[in-house]
């Protein structure tokens, strides 16, 4: 029969029939943990398992005051479960919306100077010559046509009003179609007939969609809106506690919109907006630590069937 030796630096099996002085070789003291030395004391194997270590308790007040006080710092760094929506303590809707800041980056001036300089020269060209592209797109909203020549004289389908973005539903103010769906709402065909409009005179911004995701960490949400060369003094981002509303103008005539319901809660005070010349970033302080679900709240059933009946 072998047995297991517990000493320290030993871990051989041993017949204890020829278990003597010198049998084994071991460490007699506590380890210290440099280089790989080995054992430096003979004597007898040993069978019996050494007691687990007792781990340390905090015993007094004060250190279990010290542990308390150090706790907050790391808070930010732990991500809790998703809670049941309707756990959280969520402010009205109704409160007021506050412009978040805008932080607009060297890069995006730099791009938004050389826009600009080209755009001028563009529009001194125009104006010598009145000459239409072939392939040229109608400026009109809803409208997807393009100039194919002077025949091009068909009647124009379009949207007269303005998009309406609210509570996650969309829809032109002048047939009121709503859709929760913004690729659908893009293809609804106009309610307005009317003549083409070729050139950017006159010509109001066009509403397109815009690749965008988001993220989070333990204390903040993030909104990615792929946007090139967006014109800070044009575009804004309001939001509340539960609210955010996203209205961006790029690339000289296009407008990206978007309206969303946030599943949490935001402090608005510490939240804020990044502008760099190939995306907008919007960043969202959570109210409290936790993980979100999802960006945006669920629609609920009573609020679907409204929605429809309005339709």
């Amino acid at each position: 029969m072998s047995l297991l030796c517990y000493n320290r630096g030993c871990g051989q099996r041993f017949d204890p029939e020829t278990n003597t002085e010198d049998s084994c070789t071991y460490h007699p003291g506590v380890p210290v943990f440099h280089d790989a030395l080995k054992g430096c004391t003979k004597g007898l194997h040993n069978s019996e398992k050494p007691p687990e270590p007792v781990k340390p308790e905090v015993k007094t007040t004060s250190e279990r005051k010290e542990l308390a006080e150090l706790k907050p710092k790391f808070q930010e760094h732990i991500i809790q479960a998703p809670k049941p929506l309707e756990t959280i303590k969520r402010p009205s809707p109704d409160e007021p919306m506050t412009n978040l800041q805008l932080k607009v980056s060297a890069s995006l001036k730099q791009a938004l100077d050389k826009l600009k300089l080209s755009s001028e020269n563009e529009e001194k060209k125009e104006e010598d010559s009145d000459e239409i592209k072939i392939g040229t797109a109608c400026k009109n909203a809803g409208c997807s046509k393009t100039y194919e020549g002077p025949h091009s004289t068909e009647v124009c389908i379009y949207h007269s009003g303005v998009p309406i973005f609210h509570e996650g539903m969309k829809y032109w103010s002048c047939c009121k179609r709503k859709t929760s769906d913004f690729n659908t709402f893009l293809a609804q065909e106009g309610c307005t007939t009317g003549t083409h409009v070729w050139t950017k005179k006159d010509a109001g911004k066009k509403v397109v969609p815009c690749r965008h995701d988001w993220h989070q960490t333990g204390g903040e949400v993030t909104i990615s809106v792929y946007a090139k060369n967006s014109v800070p003094e044009l575009s804004y981002v309001e939001a509340n506690s539960t609210m955010v509303n996203i209205h961006i103008v790029f690339e000289g005539e296009k407008e990206f919109h978007r309206s969303v319901k946030l599943w949490g809660v935001i402090d608005v005070k510490r939240s804020y907006v990044n502008m760099t010349a190939t995306k907008i970033e919007l960043t969202m302080r959570k109210a409290e630590p936790l993980l979100w679900a999802s960006l945006e709240l669920p629609v609920s059933n009573t609020q679907q069937k409204k929605d429809n009946s309005d339709q």
